[in-house]
C-alpha cells in the first residue's frame, strides 16, 4: 500500500522495527561531508596496512552520492549483538581461543541482509523509488551516516555508541533515490573517558577518534594475510579472530541488554575453543567447522597463523606438542608462527637443538628468518 512522504519516516522504522531491526534513523545522502577527508588523511598517513580496498574504493566511500548519484536520503538500521557475559574473561584463559563476540554466532552479513532485502522491497513498493541496500562490503560510511542518522556517535575509538545499545550494533544501509526528513545527528558523548584508547593491548590509537589499523588486534588476526609483526605477538594474547577491548571497557555497555537474535547468539563450540583442538584442523575441518560464520573467509591457514601465536602466549610446556607438529605444516605461515612460539616455550638450549635439526631442510624464506631470529 502506497505511503505518503510526510507519514514514510514513521512508517519506515514501525516497519523496521517489525522486521527485527533495533535501531533505526534517517539522515539526508550529503549528511557526512567530513567522511572523505577523514578517509584520505587515514590512506596518505598509510593507516590501512593492506586493506587495498580501502584505497581502492576511495572515492566512492565518501558519500553516498560519491556511490550511487541517484541518492537522496539514507536509512540506517542497527541490529544488537551483545553479549550475555563479559568477554574479557576469555583472554584469561591461556590454552582457549578467544573469538571476537561478532563472530561466535552466524555470519551477521546473511542475517542483516535477508532483512535489508525484505524492508528495501517494502520501501521501494510503499514510496514508488529506487533504492540500494548495503550491508558491510560496499564502500559505504556506515558509522558516520550511523551518526548522522541519530543512532549513535564515533566514539574516541572510531566504533560507533549507542546509549542504548553500547558498543554493539551491527549496521545496515539503504540509500533511497527520494528525499525524506532526517533525524537529529547524535552527539559525543564520550567525555573524557579514555577507557577505549587505554585498554588497547597494542597502542592502535594514535590519538582520539584516530585507528592506526597496522597495530590493530582484529586488522592483524582477520584483515592481514602476511606474517604478524614480531612485536605485537606477545600483545595479541590468545586471541585468535578479533578484539573486542575497546568495545567491552566503554561505560555505555551498561544499558545494553544481550541480543535478542537467536543467530547472533554464541554457538558453544566457539565460546573456549581448546587451542590445541584447532591446531589440527585441516582445510576440510575447517570448512565445517566454521561453515555459515564470518570466520570462514579468513581461510584455515590465516587462523592457524594466529592459532600457533596464540600458543606460543599460553606459557603452557604442553603446548608445544601441537607446535612441534606444525612445523611440518603446508602453509608456510603457520610454520613460521610455529618457530616462533616453540621460541616462547622451550628451554633455549632445546629449541637451538630443533633448529639445528631442521634448519638445514627449511627452503622457504619467511620459514627461515623465524628460526635465524
Amino acid at each position: 500500500m502506497p505511503i505518503s512522504i510526510s507519514d514514510a519516516r514513521s512508517a519506515i522504522r514501525a516497519r523496521a522495527l517489525a522486521e527485527g531491526f533495533d535501531a533505526v534513523g534517517f539522515c539526508h545522502a550529503e549528511a557526512v561531508p567530513q567522511a572523505g577527508a577523514r578517509l584520505r588523511r587515514f590512506l596518505a598517513l598509510g593507516r590501512h596496512g593492506d586493506m587495498g580496498w580501502l584505497a581502492a574504493k576511495a572515492d566512492r566511500r565518501e558519500s553516498p552520492r560519491a556511490l550511487w548519484p541517484e541518492a537522496r536520503s539514507v536509512v540506517m538500521v542497527g541490529l544488537n549483538y551483545a553479549p550475555a557475559s563479559d568477554p574479557m574473561r576469555r583472554l584469561r584463559l591461556r590454552e582457549r581461543g578467544a573469538i571476537s563476540v561478532y563472530a561466535q554466532g552466524s555470519d551477521y552479513h546473511d542475517l542483516v541482509k535477508r532483512r535489508l532485502k525484505r524492508l528495501g522491497r517494502w520501501i521501494g513498493e510503499s514510496l514508488a523509488c529506487e533504492l540500494k541496500v548495503f550491508v558491510d562490503t560496499a564502500p559505504v560510511p556506515e558509522k558516520p551516516l550511523a551518526a548522522a542518522a541519530g543512532i549513535g556517535w564515533q566514539g574516541k575509538h572510531t566504533n560507533l555508541v549507542s546509549r542504548q545499545f553500547g558498543s554493539w550494533l551491527f549496521l545496515g544501509a539503504i540509500y533511497l533515490a527520494r528525499e525524506l526528513p532526517a533525524d537529529a545527528p547524535e552527539a559525543d558523548h564520550c567525555g573524557s573517558c579514555r577507557n577505549c584508547l587505554d585498554v588497547c593491548p597494542t597502542a592502535a590509537f594514535p590519538a582520539p577518534y584516530q585507528l592506526d589499523a597496522r597495530r590493530c588486534i582484529s586488522y592483524l588476526t582477520i584483515e592481514h594475510a602476511g606474517t604478524i609483526p614480531r612485536g605485537l605477538r606477545r600483545a595479541i594474547g590468545n586471541r585468535i579472530y578479533g578484539c573486542d577491548d575497546c568495545l567491552v571497557v566503554c561505560p555505555w555497555n551498561k544499558f545494553a541488554q544481550p541480543t535478542g537474535h537467536e543467530p547472533l547468539r554464541p554457538r558453544a563450540e566457539f565460546d573456549l575453543p581448546r587451542l590445541a583442538d584447532l591446531a589440527e584442523l585441516d582445510d576440510g575441518g575447517f570448512r565445517k567447522l566454521f561453515a555459515g560464520t564470518a570466520i570462514r573467509r579468513i581461510g584455515r591457514d590465516r587462523l592457524l597463523r594466529n592459532v600457533a601465536i596464540a600458543l606460543g602466549n599460553s606459557g603452557e610446556a604442553r603446548a608445544a606438542l601441537p607446535l612441534r607438529r606444525l612445523l611440518a605444516d603446508p602453509a608456510p605461515g603457520v610454520r613460521a608462527m610455529a618457530v616462533w612460539a616453540l621460541g616462547q616455550l622451550l628451554p633455549r638450549s632445546e629449541w637451538e637443538a630443533l633448529r639445528r635439526r631442521i634448519l638445514p631442510g627449511e627452503n622457504d624464506e619467511g620459514v627461515r628468518e623465524e628460526w635465524l631470529a
